[in-house]
């Protein structure tokens, strides 16, 4: 349940509706596995997991939905190979060559023929909303795969008023004048990862893992004129990053000082552990969020 990766959208108007409320619209899409001949399905579950319908949790005022997607797995080459054969056959049957048009109906049937044999996997995929900070949060690395998330949860809410993150500062001036001075903000440590482009249209890129980023030979990349689009960061001990140029946070760690605080917590069942867990979670990042905006800035409103 740790969120490890975090999309951030802010809401551009207040959220107004309550836990219940947001659980009832959600019951619209609730979860249904692939019918026969579905190549994908997707809906709302439990973010408890099995053995729980809910599907919204709340605690301290934040809300953690999880949206599930089944799809059918037909590899490209099984289809080809088949597709092949049934042309070949035609082709000889009737002695002549298939227009585009027939090949492409052709290969839509075989699909078709196909789904209700095919092995399916599926995803979970978690976001929970803060009302009170005006965040929305998804457990995600790709915005593609977020905005497919909000875009589901807007068809049930009926409008979702968030937008991406905005700051007032460039986040790739600011994390590389951090790393040409050495100095940053106060709580932020720059700790052994980064990564550099040049500004120009297919400029060149540096990458460094586990690397002292004081060594003058980065110093001599930003001085070229590379810029720092990825940097990994420590914020006042407690959560370690890799904070990218679109200001999403990757790669999450929680420290000693907040694993010892889960540690210390006792819980009785899954479903408590869980609580304990979300409740620690968020409140972490409701502390860090709006830090981080400040380290650009604020929000750009514009």
């Amino acid at each position: 349940m740790w969120f490890k990766n975090l999309t951030l959208f802010r809401f551009s108007e207040p959220f107004t509706l309550s836990s219940n409320e947001v659980a009832e619209k959600l019951e619209a899409m609730r979860f249904r596995p692939c019918g026969s001949h579905d190549e994908s399905s997707f809906g709302w579950t439990s973010p408890l997991g099995r053995g729980s319908e809910a599907l919204l949790h709340s605690a301290n005022g934040f809300m953690m939905l999880c949206g599930k997607k089944e799809e059918k797995v037909l590899p490209a080459s099984v289809i080809a190979e088949l597709l092949q054969e049934k042309i070949a056959d035609i082709e000889t049957e009737q002695a002549r060559k298939l227009s585009k048009k027939e090949r492409t109906t052709l290969k839509d049937e075989l699909i078709f023929e196909l789904l209700p044999r095919a092995f399916s996997f599926s995803r979970h995929l978690y976001a929970y909303i803060d009302p009170q900070g005006g965040w929305l949060v998804v457990d995600s690395s790709s915005s593609k795969k977020a905005e497919e998330l909000l875009s589901s949860l807007r068809r049930c809410l009926g409008s979702l008023p968030v937008v991406p993150l905005n700051t007032v500062e460039k986040p790739v001036l600011t994390m590389t004048d951090w790393l040409m001075s050495e100095k940053t903000p106060a709580g932020i440590t720059i700790e052994d990862e980064c990564e550099l482009r040049s500004p120009e249209e297919e400029g060149g890129i540096v990458r460094c893992k586990k690397h002292d980023l004081a060594l003058p030979e980065i110093k001599n990349h930003l001085e070229t004129g590379k810029q720092v689009i990825k940097l990994a960061l420590n914020w006042e001990d407690r959560i370690s990053f890799v904070l990218d140029e679109q200001l999403a946070v990757k790669r999450v760690r929680f420290l000693d000082l907040v694993q010892d605080q889960v540690a210390d917590t006792q819980a009785e069942s899954e479903i408590e552990r869980f609580d304990v867990d979300f409740s620690i979670m968020t409140l972490e990042f409701g502390n860090f969020l709006p830090q981080l905006l400040a380290l650009f800035g604020g929000e750009n409103k514009h």
